[in-house]
């Protein structure tokens, strides 16, 4: 589901023929950010996303299994164990899906620190207040720019462009960042390859395993899909613009709940954010859990750790340690694991 935020993403541009010369040429403007966006952390997305998911149940006439990849994982898992006004999230579900994600120490394998002790959670809170409400992490940490939605326009412009005209020579590699462009021509199609695999410092959150670029008397800077994911499936997807992979908005309250959920208990720092998981180690439905390399192996290991603390009857553990973070989403169905170990779990339901 799109959270509220992407009602923010001014989209217009990608429905004419030529989205660049919006975004680029200056007619696109930044929307300014709500006061109330502060605020959008993760009891302002599990009510959003408890609509759906009634809606999804038709009144008990549907089974609704819940499921997410990355952060999306821990959403998951914060709904099950979410007190909606005395009902605990677990029972509006039938199932479980942890993509690549989860809680406790679940991207322990990245080898970041996650910063959710009481005292910590105050001054997060205190710099929200104070400062932009959207994380601007992808944008300024890759050299897109300083405004939180540059990287996510980047990158639907670069797959725009490869999804329609993908042997074309490259409409936007030479007005991309210098420090991102690749050093010799590419075409759409081989810029895109570029960013999410090929690039020194590709953002390992928007990696895939598709191929490599052409060298001499081998299409020359065409793409060549020789992995596990077709280049053409990133393309669609991410070139949108609805439904669109990328979120241009991810608030800052919303990285700090999820920070404070990764105990997945109603600890202090969870009272202070006044995040409700109250059913955690009650949680009794089906979970199937899946990662790929990213934190080679750590996301199972805290799968296993939420069965073994919960009322979780039954769960499937799979994965495929040559993925990277994207190609659960993306990898074709002759060599996506997910899918292979996926239906069947969804069939036992």
């Amino acid at each position: 589901m799109d959270r509220r935020e992407q009602s923010l993403a001014d989209l217009g541009g990608f429905q004419g023929g030529d989205p660049a010369r919006y975004y680029l040429d200056g007619r696109y403007r930044s929307s300014p950010a709500p006061s109330q966006a502060r605020s959008w952390g993760l009891k302002v997305a599990l009510d959003d996303l408890r609509g759906v998911v009634q809606a999804a149940a038709d009144h008990g006439r549907r089974k609704v299994v819940l499921g997410g990849h990355s952060w999306g994982a821990t959403t998951a898992l914060a709904y099950a164990a979410w007190d909606f006004a005395g009902r605990p999230g677990y029972q509006d579900l039938s199932g479980l899906l942890l993509i690549d994600g989860g809680v406790h120490g679940a991207f322990a394998g990245e080898g970041g620190t996650i910063h959710n002790s009481p005292a910590e959670v105050r001054a997060r809170l205190a710099a929200i207040e104070e400062g932009e409400p959207f994380d601007d992490y992808l944008s300024q940490g890759k050299g897109f720019g300083t405004r939180p939605e540059q990287a996510a326009i980047w990158y639907q412009l670069v797959a725009w462009y490869a999804h329609r005209y993908p042997h074309a020579p490259s409409v936007l590699a030479d007005r991309l960042p210098e420090k991102l462009r690749p050093s010799r021509p590419v075409t759409n199609a081989g810029l895109l390859g570029w960013l999410v695999q090929a690039a020194p410092g590709t953002a390992p959150q928007l990696a895939v395993v598709s191929g490599r670029l052409g060298e001499d008397g081998d299409d020359d800077g065409d793409w060549v899909d020789d992995g596990m994911t077709p280049l053409s499936r990133v393309a669609e997807a991410m070139a949108g613009p609805e439904p669109g992979t990328f979120e241009w908005y991810w608030p800052q309250r919303l990285s700090l709940d999820l920070d404070a959920v990764d105990p997945y208990a109603d600890t202090e720092s969870a009272k202070l954010l006044g995040l409700r998981l109250w059913h955690a180690r009650r949680v009794n439905v089906p979970l199937y859990a899946f990662e790929s390399g990213l934190d080679k192996g750590t996301e199972l290991t805290a799968a296993r750790w939420v069965v073994k603390h919960s009322r979780i009857p039954r769960a499937t553990y799979a994965g495929d340690h040559a993925m990277k973070h994207l190609d659960p989403l993306f990898a074709g169905p002759g060599r996506n694991e997910l899918t292979r170990t996926l239906v069947p779990f969804l069939r036992g339901l």
